[in-house]
C-alpha cells in the first residue's frame, strides 16, 4: 500500500535507515522501483529529503524505524517544520499490543513530533492507511507545506488489505484559503499606488509558492525597490538594480535604512522574524504594512497588519498585477541609490597567507556566476553566503533558517544534487557544523553524489565566538577548536577528493579544480579566524542602528 502510494504521489526516491520495526516496508523496497538512498544516520535522511524538497519543489519522503531511528528525525522535522518544507515521513513502530509497555524500541514518536508535524498519525488500522497516506501527501503539499509523519505498527505492516487509494481527499477543518480577498487586494492596490517611500519584504513564500515572477513584474512596473529575509534569496535577482540585499541583524545598510524610512512595505511570504525586525516595538515606525501570506496565523502574529491578505502568494500577486497602478517613486529611488546595497564583496588579503572567509564565497560565486545551487550549514558561513553570493534564480538557496540547524547542510547539499544533477551543488560548510553529519561522506561516495563542499575553517564556532568577543568580554568559553581534523585527509579515507588551501592565491584554482571532478570533493579552506560577520545589529536594537566593524560596542 505504501509504495503504491508513494508511486500515485509521483515519489521516485525515499531518504532512509532501516531497522527491525520497519523491516516489512523494507523488504517490499527490496523489489520496488522506488529508488532508496541508504544514509549513514537518520539525521542525514531527514536533512537530505529537506534539501531534495527546497530544490525540487515535490516532497521530502523519509523512513525509519522505531524508538532511536525515531528520535534521530526530530531534529530534521523541527527544521523542515520551521521552514514550511513539504515532507512525509513513515517510522516504524512497536507492534500494537506493546504500545505503551516500555517495549524494546519503543518511543512515542507522535507525542514527541506533534507540536513539529502540520499533522501526524498513529495508523493502527490497516484499512485507514491508504486514506492516511493520502491526506498525508495533501496536507504536506497544501496551504503552508511542513512535515506529516505516519507511525506504523509493526504487525499492522504485516497485514493484507484491499487497496483503494482515494483520488480526492475531503478533510474537515483543513481548507486553506488560496484567493486573496478581492476587497483587501483592491485596498493594497490603492496603497501601493498612494505610496511614494514602498519596499517590498519578500520571503521563503515567494519561492515556495512559485510567485517570483509575478514578484518581479509588480517590482519592474513600480520600481518598487525589494529586500530578500533569508529564505527568500533567490526570489529576486540579485542583478537587478532594485535589489536591496538581506534585512535584518546581518542585512545591507540600504534595505534596513529603507524598511525603517518606508511608508509602505509590502511584506510578502515573510513571518516578521526577530532576526529581521530587530526591535519590534521600533520596526517601520513610518510605514503602513500590507502582509500576504498563505498561513493567517502568522498575519499579526509578531507586527500589526494595515492590509492582510491571506491566500496563496502567486495567485493574489497574478490579482494584484492585473490591475496594478505604479505610484511615483522615483525621488524615493534616488534615495535609496545613495545608501552602499553591498558589504565589501572583495576584501584585499593583508598578505597571501591569510584567506578571508568573504574572499572563499565571492570566488565561488565569481566562477560559477552565481548559477549554482548553495546549501549552508549555520553561523558566520551561513551569513556570508547570505551576504556575498549573488542569488540570481529560486530554488538555489538551501538553508536552515528558523531552526538554525547545524550539520544540516551537507546532507542537505546531497539531496538537492540528487534532485537536480544537471545544477552545480555546492555545500559552503563550517568546521563545527561539518563535523556534525561528517559520516554522510560515506552516502556521497557510495552513490557518487558529486557535491563540492567547501569548508570555512576557522578553527572555531564562529558565530559563538563572535557574540563572545562582542557581547561577553572576549571570553571565549568552549567556542575554539584548539586541535582540528583535517578534513583533507578525512575525505580521502572515505573515497572523496580532499583539498587543503592555506594562501590566498590557492583558492580559485582550487575550487576550478573541484568543479572538474566527477565525485565529491572537500576543500579545507584554512580562513582568519579572528575575522568577524558585518554589518551586525545588536540584539533588540532597532534595524538601522548597524554595527560595521565591532568598534562600537
Amino acid at each position: 500500500m505504501i509504495l503504491k502510494a508513494f508511486q500515485e504521489e509521483g515519489v521516485t526516491r525515499v531518504f532512509g535507515y532501516p531497522g527491525g520495526a520497519i523491516l516489512n516496508l523494507y523488504d517490499s523496497l527490496y523489489d520496488s522501483s522506488i529508488c532508496h538512498v541508504l544514509t549513514r544516520h537518520e539525521q542525514g535522511a531527514v536533512h537530505a529529503a529537506d534539501g531534495y524538497a527546497r530544490v525540487s519543489g515535490k516532497p521530502g519522503v523519509v523512513t525509519a524505524t522505531s524508538g532511536p531511528g525515531a528520535t534521530n528525525l526530530v531534529t530534521g522535522i523541527a527544521n523542515a517544520y520551521m521552514d514550511s518544507v513539504p515532507m512525509v515521513v513513515i517510522t516504524g513502530q512497536v507492534p500494537t499490543f506493546l504500545i505503551g509497555t516500555d517495549a524494546f524500541q519503543e518511543a512515542d514518536i507522535t507525542g514527541i513530533t506533534l507540536p513539529i508535524t502540520k499533522h501526524n498519525y498513529l495508523a493502527k488500522d490497516v484499512e485507514e492507511l491508504p486514506r492516511i497516506l493520502k491526506e498525508a501527501f495533501h496536507i504536506a503539499t497544501t496551504g503552508r507545506c511542513g512535515p506529516v509523519l505516519i507511525d506504523l505498527p509493526k504487525d499492522v505492516q504485516a497485514l493484507e488489505e484491499k487497496y483503494n487509494y482515494p483520488q480526492e481527499i475531503d478533510i474537515a477543518g483543513y481548507k486553506p484559503n488560496v484567493e486573496g480577498h478581492p476587497g483587501q487586494v483592491n485596498r493594497a492596490i490603492k496603497a501601493i499606488k498612494n505610496a511614494k517611500k514602498p519596499v517590498i519584504m519578500a520571503g521563503g513564500g515567494v519561492v515556495r509558492s512559485g510567485g517570483y515572477h509575478e514578484l518581479q513584474e509588480i517590482a519592474t512596473r513600480g520600481n518598487i525597490p525589494v529586500t530578500l529575509t533569508l529564505m527568500g534569496l533567490g526570489g529576486f535577482p540579485a542583478s537587478n538594480h532594485l535589489y536591496l540585499g538581506m534585512p535584518g541583524m546581518h542585512g545591507t545598510r540600504a534595505a534596513n535604512y529603507a524598511l525603517m524610512e518606508a511608508d509602505l512595505i509590502i511584506a510578502v511570504g515573510v513571518r516578521f522574524d526577530d532576526r529581521v525586525t530587530g526591535k519590534l516595538d521600533a520596526f517601520a515606525p513610518r510605514a503602513k504594512i500590507i502582509h500576504i501570506d498563505i498561513d493567517p496565523v502568522e498575519i499579526g502574529k509578531n507586527i500589526a497588519v494595515d492590509i492582510p491578505i491571506v491566500g496563496d502568494l502567486k495567485r493574489v500577486l497574478q490579482a494584484l498585477s492585473r490591475r496594478f497602478q505604479p505610484g511615483d517613486t522615483a525621488e524615493w529611488l534616488d534615495k535609496v541609490n545613495q545608501w552602499d546595497k553591498k558589504v565589501d564583496l572583495n576584501p584585499e588579503p593583508v598578505d597571501n597567507k591569510v584567506i578571508k572567509p568573504q574572499q572563499v564565497i565571492n570566488k565561488i560565486n565569481e566562477i560559477t556566476g552565481g548559477e549554482a545551487i548553495i546549501a549552508t550549514d549555520v553561523g558566520q558561513h551561513q551569513m556570508w553566503t547570505a551576504q556575498h553570493y549573488r542569488f540570481e534564480k529560486p530554488r538555489s538557496f538551501v538553508s536552515s533558517g528558523g531552526l538554525g540547524t547545524m550539520g544540516f547542510g551537507f546532507p542537505a547539499a546531497l539531496g538537492a544534487k540528487l534532485a537536480r544533477p544537471e545544477e552545480t551543488v555546492f555545500c559552503i560548510a563550517g568546521d563545527g557544523s561539518f563535523q556534525m553529519n561528517i559520516q554522510e561522506l560515506s552516502t556521497a561516495v557510495y552513490y557518487g553524489i558529486p557535491v563540492k563542499v567547501a569548508i570555512i575553517n576557522n578553527s572555531c564556532l564562529g558565530m559563538v565566538r563572535q557574540w563572545q568577543e562582542l557581547f561577553y568580554n572576549r571570553r571565549y568559553s568552549y567556542s575554539t577548536f584548539e586541535y582540528g581534523p583535517d578534513f583533507a585527509r578525512i575525505a580521502e579515507a572515505f573515497g572523496a577528493k580532499g583539498m587543503k588551501v592555506d594562501q590566498f592565491d590557492q583558492v580559485e584554482e582550487t575550487i576550478k579544480t573541484a568543479m572538474q571532478e566527477e565525485g565529491p570533493v572537500i576543500m579545507d579552506f584554512r580562513v582568519d579566524s579572528t575575522e568577524n560577520v558585518f554589518p551586525m545589529v545588536a540584539p533588540n536594537q532597532p534595524i538601522n542602528n548597524l554595527m560595521m566593524d565591532g568598534s562600537d560596542v
